[in-house]
């Protein structure tokens, strides 16, 4: 019998703190992970820039990639406490090693988190589902998952702050220490409430028609591996776009063909609950396309086209916090500022809007250059990073509370069309940014910043609407023994979806007007949830009646 907090198991909020640390550790590195390898100056890689990009696009879709291997090892073989405890020590010690220079340990320290972030995340989460098989708490797991996932996010917001400060006043491997230290603070608070959980930590005994794990590794793992490497050196030219996204997308046909495959021999009991996560898995990777540019696209929009000036007042004090980027006329990325620009204007005097040279000063005006007695004082570009984990942690409650009286008033809607609706407001998010590239005349003026804070604003409530009623839905109705394994399947839809987000956002300078890359952007989101609208009857049964057989 667990124990219980109001409402809630005990252990959901030993696991809220856990997962917070976790995601604070990894959201830190993931946040100057980019500007570590480009930089030259201040002690990083130095990396060209379309390197380091391909570089960070493989690293987000393998570390996503993982857990499947980590939940198939969970289920059969480790059990969930256990798998938990050695992602965590691997991540922590892969942060850590971040911050020792030389290739070798750069690449093997990302080995360790990708690894380990396949032990710990799909786990976790499975673990925390567990908690809830209860009558009493069953009523309240899609509000759990939401409350595990605004610790994820308390996590993400803090860290950015920590980062900056930390890399701009010590280096870059204090930076990278300071995440492995959250790992372990995670890991300390996991097993310090243990008794509140350890009782959810079940194995499930595998069924004759399920494969063993010798089978899968065999015949998914090791061709996924061999799959991968044979397009990365035999395929001639990028099918989609480089070497490396060419060997992930071929190599995940393997681990897709195996989760048909786990439909197509599951029992009759399995084979609905089964069909059901799968179509919903490949509709999120819609979603994940779309949200996870929030490190590009929006990342480049932050850079290039936001009006970043600092306040007079806070630049003092943000200074030195870490959290602003000086511009002045000396600077080595503007070297010659009046011959640069001044053959850069269009008729009427405005900046042509051309990403290179300093990123920040190609559409501003001419009398607001830096010149030898003023330089600029701007917000530092990943602080922007921070807008959504803050709306997350804002909003939780809003949209628990909200679930809550519709409840109450008998309309709460499924778990599936709440996520219908998280895809259609993602898709309202992008209509943010049209009206933001309408408003700076298509690049040629930035534009308030408050454009991007809308789009973040938006986008959360999508977020909240879909990301966590996904980790729900999953531990709903998957078939127990299964859980881990599907919710590797949720996680491997997250990386495919990352992968593509590289993919649709390397097309940004393809379009002249950037209002329609938003606006495609908008096409593919509503359209996934239109898709999700026409299953939302069969998906209602099969949450009701997995089986499918009659009373």
């Amino acid at each position: 019998m667990s124990q219980a907090t109001g409402k809630h198991p005990k252990g959901l909020y030993y696991l809220f703190l856990a997962e917070m640390w976790e995601r604070f550790g990894y959201y830190l590195m993931i946040g100057i992970f980019f500007l570590y390898m480009t930089d030259a100056q201040s002690g990083g890689m130095g990396l060209p820039k379309d390197q380091a990009s391909d570089i960070y696009g493989t690293f987000i879709a393998l570390v996503f990639l993982t857990p499947f291997i980590g939940g198939l090892l969970a289920d059969r073989l480790l059990g969930y406490r256990l798998s938990i405890t050695l992602g965590g020590l691997l991540m922590g010690l892969g942060y850590c090693g971040l911050g020792i220079p030389g290739d070798s340990f750069f690449y093997l320290s990302l080995a360790f988190i990708i690894i380990g972030n396949g032990f710990f995340k799909a786990n976790i989460s499975t673990l925390l589902g567990n908690l809830y098989t209860e009558e009493k708490y069953l009523p309240q797991k899609d509000a759990g998952y939401n409350i595990f996932y605004m610790g994820i996010n308390v996590g993400a917001f803090i860290c950015n702050f920590v980062a900056a400060y930390l890399r701009n006043t010590y280096g870059w491997g204090w930076a990278f220490v300071a995440a492995g230290i959250g790992m372990f603070i995670g890991l300390i608070i996991f097993w310090v409430g243990n008794k509140t959980h350890q009782h959810a930590d079940i194995r499930k005994p595998a069924q004759p028609h399920d494969m063993s794990l010798l089978k899968i590794v065999g015949t998914v793992i090791f061709p996924a591996a061999i799959v991968g490497i044979l397009s990365w050196v035999l395929i001639p030219g990028s099918v989609f776009g480089s070497d490396s996204t060419d060997a992930f997308i071929f190599g995940s046909i393997p681990i897709v063909l195996f989760y048909v495959s786990l439909w197509a021999r599951a029992s009759k009991e399995d084979k609905r609950p089964i069909a059901a996560l799968l179509s919903i898995f490949a509709v999120v990777i819609v979603f994940w396309a779309v949200f996870k540019q929030n490190g590009t696209a929006l990342t480049i929009w932050a850079e290039h086209y936001t009006d970043r000036s600092m306040p007079a007042p806070l630049e003092k004090p943000a200074a030195s916090l870490g959290m602003v980027q000086s511009i002045d006329a000396s600077t080595k990325t503007v070297p010659d500022f009046d011959n640069a620009f001044r053959t850069r204007t269009d008729a009427d005097g405005k900046v042509v809007t051309k990403e290179g040279l300093d990123p920040y000063v190609n559409n501003l005006p001419r009398e607001e250059w830096p010149t030898e007695e003023r330089s600029l004082s701007l917000i530092s570009t990943e602080l922007f990073q921070s807008i959504n984990p803050f709306f997350v942690v804002i909003l939780t409650p809003i949209v628990v509370s909200f679930w809550g009286f519709m409840r109450r008033k008998g309309k709460e809607p499924s778990t599936p069309a709440k996520m219908a609706w998280g895809l259609f407001i993602t898709g309202l998010s992008t209509l943010v940014m049209v009206g933001a590239v309408w408003a700076g005349d298509n690049g040629q003026d930035k534009v308030s910043s408050m454009w991007l804070v809308g789009t973040y604003f938006v986008v959360t409530i999508g977020e909240l609407c879909l990301s966590p009623m996904g980790l729900s839905l999953v531990s709903k109705v998957s078939p127990p023994r299964l859980t881990a394994l599907l919710m590797g399947g949720w996680f491997m839809a997250t990386s495919i979806g990352n992968k593509l987000s590289g993919i649709l956002a390397s097309l940004w300078d393809t379009y002249d007007d950037k209002q329609y890359f938003f606006w495609v952007n908008f096409a593919v989101t509503v359209a996934a949830a239109a898709v999700l609208v026409l299953m939302l009857k069969w998906l209602r049964e099969i949450m009701e009646n997995p089986s499918g057989n009659k009373a």
